[in-house]
């Protein structure tokens, strides 16, 4: 396990100090998440059909993993594993002081991220704006208003994220282009799936 632990901390703290590097001279804007790399067909699940409470907690997950979260998971796993191993606690003891400090690194960045994106959302931008305007399913939204997911839009110059309902009958998937059809609970879309102008020309 030394040789894991060193490996997490090399190369998950190598990532961690090129991210910030990167930030500090501009250019480490992109957030790089997981459902960038996902193909458009992801419906959201994790393995098999799954009950609507179990759908809510894979979403969260979905929604917490990220790149920026993961490394910090994997840095702060080999950090405190080899601490661990370090002060001579046994095999399990270091795996347990592990997880729990990747884990705790992994929410406690996420809520960073999640602080900085609200922040950088209050103020002048005016969710009205968003009705009419289209959008990208970031994480799936269940049909016939069963629960929220996430969308992506460019609304007033800048890349926002919203969480977002839909009354259509199907699902929407990750990837998915939907319009915004109204705004409620202040921040809360509702959107419907788009649909491509007919060729009036044909």
């Amino acid at each position: 396990m030394a040789t894991v632990f060193l490996i997490c901390a090399v190369v998950g703290g190598t990532i961690l100090v090129c991210q910030f590097v990167l930030t500090v001279i501009g250019l480490g804007g992109e957030s790089f998440d997981l459902a960038d790399d996902l193909p458009d067909s992801y419906d959201g699940g994790d393995f098999g059909d799954l009950e609507a409470g179990e759908h809510h907690g894979s979403t969260f997950m979905f929604g917490v993993l990220s790149f920026k979260t993961l490394v910090a998971a994997v840095t702060f796993f080999g950090l405190a594993g080899m601490a661990a191993r370090t002060g001579g606690l046994s095999l399990a003891m270091q795996l347990l002081i592990a997880m729990v400090c990747g884990g705790s690194a992994l929410m406690i960045v996420h809520w960073l991220m999640r602080t900085l994106f609200q922040l950088g959302q209050s103020g002048t931008l005016d969710v009205t704006n968003t009705i009419g305007k289209t959008a990208t399913v970031y994480i799936p939204i269940p049909g016939e208003n069963g629960g929220t997911g996430k969308v992506q839009m460019k609304v007033q110059e800048r890349l926002a994220e919203f969480a977002a309902t839909t009354s259509s009958p199907d699902k929407l998937i990750t990837g998915a282009k939907v319009v915004v059809v109204d705004v409620i609970d202040g921040s809360t879309l509702k959107v419907e799936p788009w649909q491509e102008p007919a060729d009036v020309s044909a």
